[in-house]
């Protein structure tokens, strides 16, 4: 019994990680909306704070 709820964990799990693989429709959308030296996501149409000058 416990063999059976331990190899569909691990089947669900396999099937999970099959799914997190796959590229979903937006997403190359959301990686141009990262600023390209820190990282950080910008929203709106500004500048990205960090080149922004302080003051």
């Amino acid at each position: 019994m416990i063999v059976k709820i331990v190899s569909l964990f691990l089947v669900g799990m396999a099937v999970l990680a099959m799914f997190g693989k796959l590229r979903f429709p937006g997403q190359q959308r959301l990686q141009s909306a990262k600023c390209a030296s820190c990282g950080r996501y910008r929203i709106g149409k500004g500048a990205c704070p960090c080149k922004k000058g302080k003051g």
